[in-house]
């Protein structure tokens, strides 16, 4: 056996649990040593539920958890803000001669449009002078607002 390459022995070492504070003595190659989590505070060996968390993962994810709650209210708040029932149909970028259609019969938010879609269909719509572009262009602006269409006959998008 060669000299002077085997590590130095102790035999009373004295190992430390950082969980619960317990001390005890064993055999080891340094004097001290210090474990995160020992057979009395293990959930395994204690029958105790509870998160072993050392580094933090579990505050972590959480964290995680609260931010992305936070992403999706502001989301929220933000589709709510950009598509309010009350608006101005002039605000959605329509033609002038569409909106003078729409005017004429009563039409003037996003509200009365969305209102008569929900209860006709595209036939709700179906004024003299109001054709189906017209009627392509108006849902079309709807949804890039974020409105939601009912459900009804399919229009044929030119994009």
């Amino acid at each position: 056996m060669k000299k002077d390459i085997h590590p130095n022995w102790y035999a009373d070492a004295t190992v430390t649990c950082v969980s619960c504070g317990t001390v005890w003595q064993t055999g080891a190659t340094t004097p001290e040593l210090q474990t995160e989590i020992c057979a009395n505070c293990h959930p395994f060996y204690t029958g105790q539920q509870r998160i072993v968390d050392t580094e933090g993962r579990v505050d972590t994810f959480l964290k995680r958890l609260r931010v992305r709650d936070e992403i999706q209210a502001k989301r929220e708040a933000d589709r709510k803000a950009l598509t309010p029932l009350d608006l101005p149909l002039a605000e959605l970028g329509l033609s002038k001669r569409h909106l003078n259609i729409l005017a004429e019969n009563d039409m003037t938010v996003v509200q009365d449009v969305l209102d008569k879609l929900a209860n006709e269909g595209d036939q709700g719509l179906a004024f003299p002078g109001l054709g189906r572009q017209a009627l392509s262009e108006i849902k079309r602006s709807l949804r890039q607002r974020g409105y939601e269409l009912p459900e009804g006959e399919t229009e044929e998008t030119t994009e």
